[in-house]
């Protein structure tokens, strides 16, 4: 069946070079997400009262973790016989190759770090940093996404439904489910539901309501979208629950138990602020 509403694409990956300096999409679009980050944290940071000097640690460690986190577990979960064949390929990240499980698994232990250097000085726990931080992670997954689309890569299978994108880069010929926008639009949502509850009922929450949610959506979502989505390495075409759902129901059960241990014994979400003296002797 001919698909006349299908949707040719097939962009350049890249913006504009200037001599060996190529500007891509992805990468503007991967360092959007941490900037626009940055300024959220700004408003959390000044809303909770915590000194905004300590942002600028926050971005690099993050940055740092989401790289180095997101390479390894490409190389080691979806490729492992053929780079630790050739540890230096790992090295490579400009030739692609990056997986958000093992970005998530760094990210947990980067702010484990992250709070123990700084969260006792500022008043702050791992709870209370995830919880803002999965605001922040939604937005940017979305930015990510819509980096994959531009570069026609982790598309889905063939469809017949009338958004159906022909990626012509990659030399197809036949529509398939652009599932680069469906996570994108599922993070996009989780987004707006997030800051929304943050916004409106923050000082009636308990702190890890918020990441635990983050997880259950995220996870679930990118759980449900692998069903339409190619195999990303030849081992899954043998699977019926592929890699990427695998990694995922972890991160899903976690949800879970965080969502009840919050809400049954969390700590308020907010930061108690230490009264200011009144300038008056007592």
């Amino acid at each position: 069946m001919i698909n006349f509403l299908a949707i040719n694409w097939g962009p350049s990956p890249e913006i504009f070079s200037l001599g060996p300096v190529t500007v891509r999409y992805y990468g503007l679009l991967f360092i959007s997400g941490f900037i626009i980050g940055y300024f959220i944290f700004q408003w959390f940071f000044k809303r909770e009262g915590v000194p905004a000097k300590v942002l600028d640690n926050l971005l690099y460690t993050l940055l740092i973790a989401t790289l180095v986190g997101a390479r390894l577990g490409h190389c080691l979960f979806y490729e492992p016989e053929y780079y630790l064949a050739r540890p230096l390929e790992i090295l490579k990240v400009w030739e692609g190759g990056l997986a958000s499980h093992g970005g998530a698994i760094a990210i947990l232990l980067a702010m484990w770090w992250f709070v123990t250097k700084y969260g006792k000085t500022y008043k702050f726990d791992f709870l209370w940093i995830m919880d803002r931080l999965g605001i922040a992670t939604a937005l940017a997954g979305m930015m990510i996404r819509l980096g994959n689309l531009m570069n026609s890569e982790i598309y889905g299978n063939p469809t017949d439904l009338p958004w159906g994108f022909i990626f012509t880069l990659r030399g197809e010929t036949v529509p398939k489910h652009p599932t680069q926008l469906y996570e994108a639009l599922a993070y996009f949502l989780l987004f707006v539901f997030l800051m929304f509850i943050y916004k409106r009922f923050l000082p009636k929450l308990k702190r890890g309501t918020i990441f635990g949610i983050f997880l259950i959506w995220l996870f679930a979502a990118r759980f449900l979208i692998e069903f339409v989505k190619e195999p990303q390495v030849a081992f899954e075409q043998s699977m019926t629950i592929n890699m990427g759902q695998w990694l995922s129901i972890p991160f899903v059960l976690g949800g879970i138990a965080l969502l009840v241990y919050s809400i049954k014994r969390g700590k308020p979400a907010m930061i108690e602020q230490t009264a200011k003296p009144s300038g008056k002797n007592k």
